[in-house]
């Protein structure tokens, strides 16, 4: 049975992971019959944003205790995470990825990302295990695999460049598809940053769990 490790950023498409395309994930690993297990930073989320109305708010919260509503409590914090104990690497998208995981939201090209979350893909791209990637977090894989590795974040010209800019290859990709590149082990989709409908959504990663499961 093979174990998989799901990093979120927080709970919620607009400052932490994408609720829809998270659950998709896990979703898709149990009927392949793929155990799994949750992992966020124990960090505080860069703002919060009110989903009703798109406004940024005064509050403060934590990735982890955030992600926990989706992982229904049964996650663990981020430095936990041993790529040892697992055979794929999986992480949805959200602006989380962007604003908490890395700075790409505001820095673009230029955008660093955060060291326990750089360890931790690192450590399965070091050791040449499979990692998924959907919607925007395929931004982290040029600063996680060397020069030229092939990734999507689907059609977006701006994000496209960036991704280039980086040092990866950027292929298009429709929604209900995925980019994979077998030299490196890495798999990506679009997902919502295409998506009009949860459903094709799910056909996209649908189609990136069963690919990295069989990786």
């Amino acid at each position: 049975m093979k174990k998989v490790a799901v990093i979120l950023s927080g709970c919620g498409v607009y400052d932490g992971a994408e609720i829809h395309e998270a659950v998709l994930c896990l979703l898709h690993l149990d009927r392949h019959g793929a155990r799994y297990q949750c992992f966020a930073p124990d960090q505080p989320q860069h703002h919060v944003i009110d989903h009703r109305t798109g406004q940024e708010s005064d509050e403060q919260r934590n990735m982890l205790t955030e992600a926990a509503r989706i992982a229904r409590g049964d996650i663990q914090p981020l430095s936990a995470l041993n790529a040892s104990d697992f055979d794929a690497l999986l992480l949805p998208g959200g602006f989380g990825v962007a604003k908490n995981l890395c700075n790409f939201a505001f820095e673009g090209a230029e955008c660093e990302v955060d060291n326990e979350v750089l360890a931790a893909c690192h450590a399965f791209a070091q050791a040449r295990k499979p990692a998924g990637y959907c919607c925007i977090a395929p931004v982290l894989i040029p600063r996680i695999y060397p020069a030229g590795v092939k990734g999507t974040i689907g059609t977006d010209a701006a994000t496209a460049e960036a991704f280039t800019a980086m040092g990866g290859e950027h292929i298009g990709c429709a929604v209900t598809d995925v980019v994979e590149d077998a030299h490196y082990k890495v798999i990506s989709t679009p997902a919502y940053m295409l998506a009009q409908r949860i459903t094709e959504a799910d056909t996209g990663i649908g189609k990136l769990v069963k690919r990295l499961l069989e990786m």
